[in-house]
Order: structure tokens, then sequence, then C-alpha cells
């Protein structure tokens, strides 16, 4: 316990699944959250669950494609905190197309969320963690971020770009002390990659997941946990990976 005492972290994509078990774990650890999500009612119940055991965080409706949202959050962070230590690029929507059958429209609404709405946030966030003298960017990407998957391009593209950018962050400011990573989870049971296995993906799954059994959010939250604290304080530019050894193929 108390890993992140005294840190502030905003955390996208709160009200469910990773995002959700990051928030709860965070809170555990001493960190103050702001916790953010479109679904409302959802995010609202993780938040109150947070402070009945104790730990302290609060809620805002959050569209991480908007500039102006995302402007808003940073902002109330810093007035009841006085500051931003860490930022969870969380959210995400997963796309099940391939390059001949996608949409473009659709091609540009998982690019918004899964990609352009992460910069977003590091372009307002970064400016308030040089005033703190430094903090971690941690970007949620996939193992679809480093191998080809099948079935899920506009993803993978998404995933990938994320990678890459964390990489070229990290080097515009590590001299500010400023720590940007990108976290690879493999398949992790939630609802995002609930329908895929529902549709017969589980085998396939198997598969190339060396360990008998699918990561759970927590998995992943633990990882997060690692990258927003001190412990991991040489630690910038790199993948840190959670997926049950499957890009160990």
């Amino acid at each position: 316990m108390g890993r992140l005492n005294g840190k502030v972290a905003i955390i996208t994509g709160a009200a469910m699944g990773m995002g959700a078990a990051e928030a709860k774990l965070f809170a555990q650890e001493g960190a103050k959250v702001i916790a953010t999500d479109i679904q409302v009612q959802a995010l609202n119940q993780v938040v109150q669950d947070i402070k009945e055991n104790g730990g302290d965080a609060f809620a805002m409706k959050h569209n991480v494609t908007s500039e102006e949202e995302w402007k808003a959050v940073i902002a109330e962070a810093v007035n009841r905190y006085g500051k931003v230590d860490v930022l969870v690029n969380n959210a995400g929507v997963a796309s099940p197309k391939t390059i001949a059958n996608m949409d473009m429209n659709e091609w540009n609404k998982i690019m918004d969320i899964n990609l352009n709405g992460c910069v977003i946030g590091m372009k307002y966030v970064i400016p308030e963690m040089q005033k703190a003298g430094g903090g971690s960017i941690i970007n949620i990407s996939s193992i679809g971020g480093i191998v080809g998957m099948a079935g899920t391009s506009p993803y993978t593209a998404a995933k990938g770009a994320l990678r890459v950018l964390s990489k070229s962050a990290a080097v515009e400011y590590g001299k500010d002390k400023i720590r940007v990573n990108s976290l690879h989870p493999g398949i992790v049971v939630t609802p995002m990659t609930a329908p895929s296995m529902e549709e017969g993906a589980i085998p396939y799954y198997k598969t190339y997941t060396q360990l008998p059994y699918f990561g759970e959010p927590e998995d992943i939250a633990y990882g997060a946990i690692f990258l927003a604290s001190d412990e991991s304080r040489f630690m910038t530019g790199a993948e840190l990976v959670i997926d049950g050894g499957w890009t160990a193929l």
C-alpha cells in the first residue's frame, strides 16, 4: 500500500474494464484519482466504490476526442489537487474490420478515440507536468501495437502509432522529468473483448496465449501502477508487455 501516495492521476475510460481496475487500485495505493468516461452511470459507481473504501476520487464525463473537454478535466484536476502527476490514456474502442471492408468514417472514428484522444491529452497535460517538475504518462496500447492481428486493422494501426508516439514524447520531454511509456495488454477479459469471445474467437486467442488463462483487468492495472510510481523512475520510452506470452512466439 502507498506506492502512489501524494500523486494525482487522471485515468480515462475508467467506467469499466481495465480503466475501472486502474482507478480502484491507484486509489488503494494512495493516489488522488480523476476518473473520466462517457458512460456516466458506470463511472459514478466506480468512484462511489473508491470512496466507500477510503479512497479519494471524483468522476467527470469526458469525450477524449474533445479538446475543450480535455482542458476542463485537466483544469478541474489542478483546481482540486494543485497538480497532475500521472495520465493514463486508457480510453479506447475495438474495431473488427479488415482493410478491404472498412468504411473510412469508421477508420476516422477509431483513430480519433484510440490515437488522437491520447495526443490531445498529452498536449494539455504536459505543461502541467512541467510546472509540477515531472510526471508519468502511460499510454495503453495493445499487443496489436507490436504484432499484426487479423481482422482489426484500424485498431492495430492506432495502437502501433501510439506505441511510437510514446517513444517520441519520451525523447522530447525526458529533460523535464516527464516519463512516457506504453503498456501492451494481451487478451484481457473485459466488456470490449467479450463480443469477440462470444463470436468464437476463444480458440484463436488460446492458440497464441502461452499461459493457460487470459488476463484480468487487475493484471494490467498493476503494471500501470508500476509505471505511475517512482519504482519506474528510470524507465521511459519503453513498452511494458503484459500478454500471457503472445508476443514471445
